[in-house]
């Protein structure tokens, strides 16, 4: 049976607001119409959850400023690379380590990349956002028009909330709409999402079990090569080398190449597996990095570089 969100309990929780919402935007009959046509929910229902939407500024101040636009390596490392963050997450893999034991078997994506994720987007699970996802994705959707990904957001919101049997009105996350434990998006939630315990649910939010598989499931379906490395510090030498830097987030040379070219590994790699050089603003000055094809799958989860180095660094601290 399809899920209505006007009916049951779902309808007592509904609350009355005075202010004007965002049913009343000259694009919503249009969104509705697209959110009936892909994914079967009347138009009637998803009006009656925009006319309780509001505008947030907040929100479109912050998707402004994202620390990875702002931020060198040197300070964005102190963010995530805390012996506060490093404990806890200790304390997760102990608390967690047969999930995540099962996790790694079934994924092929080890435990302290899934706590590290999990470590950097919500300190394990005790920060997934104060935000009305309703408000803040509805706020993208209709008044930043330089993200039209948020549209496409807001539409599997309601999907997912009618998929996982959740009202619409009581999802909190981040102020782009992410959520639960690994903050996933509404697309990534029904695209992803697992239900790791097998109770039927799908549940992001409070089931750390589900958490735990999904972020794997991420990885797994994005690519991740198990047993091959992330990435490793290297040093540099010559002039041949400097075209190589910087050049994008997937690996578009080799080891081989970039060895020939001047750069000197701290570890064996093998000559024909793909890598990119990289060079980050260190609190030492420049450090150079070759990144694998497993940093550039880190980086299908958040396309910053710095995000993925501080990734892969807290799992590194987690493993000692």
């Amino acid at each position: 049976m399809r899920f209505s969100f006007l009916t049951g309990t779902l309808l007592a929780s509904v609350i009355s607001v005075s202010h004007a919402g965002y049913d009343t935007h000259p694009r919503f009959a249009e969104f509705a119409a697209e959110v009936e046509k892909e994914y079967q929910i009347p138009a009637a229902e998803v009006k009656k959850w925009l006319s309780q939407a509001e505008r947030m500024d907040s929100v479109l101040e912050a998707i402004q400023r994202p620390a990875e636009g702002v931020l060198n390596w040197d300070r964005y490392q102190d963010i995530f690379l805390t012996r506060k963050r490093i404990e806890a997450g200790r304390n997760f893999l102990e608390t967690h380590k047969d999930t995540l034991a099962d996790a790694e078997q079934k994924y092929g994506v080890p435990k302290e990349i899934i706590g590290a994720i999990i470590g950097v987007e919500t300190f394990y699970g005790t920060r997934q956002g104060g935000y009305r996802v309703l408000d803040s994705l509805s706020t993208l959707a209709f008044d930043y028009p330089k993200r039209p990904l948020f549209w496409r957001e807001l539409k599997a919101m309601f999907a997912l909330a009618e998929a996982e049997g959740v009202d619409p009105g009581t999802i909190k996350g981040s102020y782009a709409g992410a959520m639960g434990y690994g903050q996933f998006i509404p697309t990534s939630y029904l695209a992803y999402a697992v239900d790791g315990d097998g109770d039927g649910k799908r549940d992001l939010w409070g089931n750390p079990v589900d958490a735990i598989h999904s972020v794997a499931n991420y990885f797994s379906e994005h690519g991740w090569r198990t047993g091959e490395p992330v990435t490793q510090r290297v040093t540099v030498a010559g002039d041949n080398y400097q075209a190589l830097v910087n050049t994008g987030r997937k690996p578009d040379s080799t080891v081989g190449a970039l060895t020939s070219a001047g750069v000197t590994l701290s570890v064996p790699s093998a000559a024909e597996r793909p890598a990119n050089l990289m060079m980050l603003e260190g609190k030492q000055g420049e450090e150079y990095w070759l990144g694998e094809y497993n940093f550039y799958v880190i980086t299908q989860y958040n396309h910053s570089k710095l995000y993925a180095m501080a990734v892969y660094q807290l799992s590194e601290a987690l493993t000692q």
